[in-house]
């Protein structure tokens, strides 16, 4: 393994950031990071580090990987501590006295409060149960977001099946990703696309807003059996990846503890 050192400049003085390298292994060629007090101290993980540092510092947009600040997470929280303090500039009405009603007559007449009646009946407006209306190919302001990971790096899409063909004025394949991503999660109905074939003529008229902004599709016995088989290899390749990286922390306390050894035996050899 390979070992690098050197200041945090993320971190208060006297903090340093040691990189480990590993040269063997399936987990070849990846490191791990860790963190080093003043006093000597070593961190492994974020959360650790802050329950350390404490209030002294704001971890929110310390990146653990890299050792540096997130400038656009660090814009963030400047923002919103700056509207949780213009928010919190408003004073509340305590008063707690009951309203005057104000009559023709010279002297104020009190009005009495009542909280609770047995005859009083909650009022609905039909109106407002009825579904809103929503808005025409609104999927199309979904275009042009991208994702990115903790480090700031694009995250890449995923390629979607064949049979999933997009319907409508301006559609992309990242809108249709995303718009079908947003009708699992808010919809409770079925996904099943575009029944009607006159969309594709006028989908002003005869889109249905229920529904994404793609042709109607039929999951097979086939696409499911794919799917399962690609789950499994995923969950087999995560299952080596975390075997690898444990057999090398292990091979890592292992040599460490043998250096130490070794330390403890020259001294004593020297001491004699």
């Amino acid at each position: 393994m390979e070992k690098k050192r050197w200041e945090c400049s993320a971190l208060p003085n006297g903090w340093k950031r040691e990189e480990v390298t590993r040269k063997s292994g399936l987990s070849a060629g990846k490191s791990d990071v860790y963190y080093f007090s003043p006093t000597g101290k070593k961190f492994r993980s974020k959360p650790q580090l802050a329950r350390y540092l404490g209030n002294s510092m704001d971890l929110s947009s310390f990146d653990f990987r890299t050792g540096k600040l997130l400038m656009s997470k660090l814009h963030k929280n400047r923002q919103r501590i700056h509207h949780d303090h213009s928010q919190s500039k408003g004073k509340p009405d305590l008063n707690t006295s009951l309203p005057v009603r104000q009559t023709a007559s010279i002297f104020k007449q009190p009005v009495t409060k009542v909280t609770n009646h047995p005859s009083n009946k909650v009022k609905t407006d039909p109106q407002k149960a009825v579904e809103q209306p929503r808005q025409l190919f609104w999927e199309k302001k979904l275009s042009g977001l991208n994702t990115y990971d903790i480090a700031e790096e694009l995250v890449k899409t995923m390629d979607l099946p064949k049979g999933l063909q997009g319907v409508g004025p301006g559609y992309t394949g990242n809108t249709l990703l995303s718009a079908l991503a947003s009708a699992l999660h808010t919809s409770s109905a079925p996904i099943t696309g575009q029944l009607s074939a006159a969309v594709e003529k006028n989908p002003g008229v005869w889109l249905n807003t229920t529904q994404p902004l793609c042709k109607a599709f039929m999951v097979t016995d086939e696409d499911i059996r794919k799917q399962e088989d690609l789950v499994y290899s995923v969950r087999k390749r995560l299952e080596e990846a975390l075997m690898a990286d444990m057999l090398a922390h292990m091979e890592e306390a292992s040599s460490e503890a043998r250096s130490l050894k070794e330390e403890s035996t020259d001294e004593e050899t020297e001491s004699v």
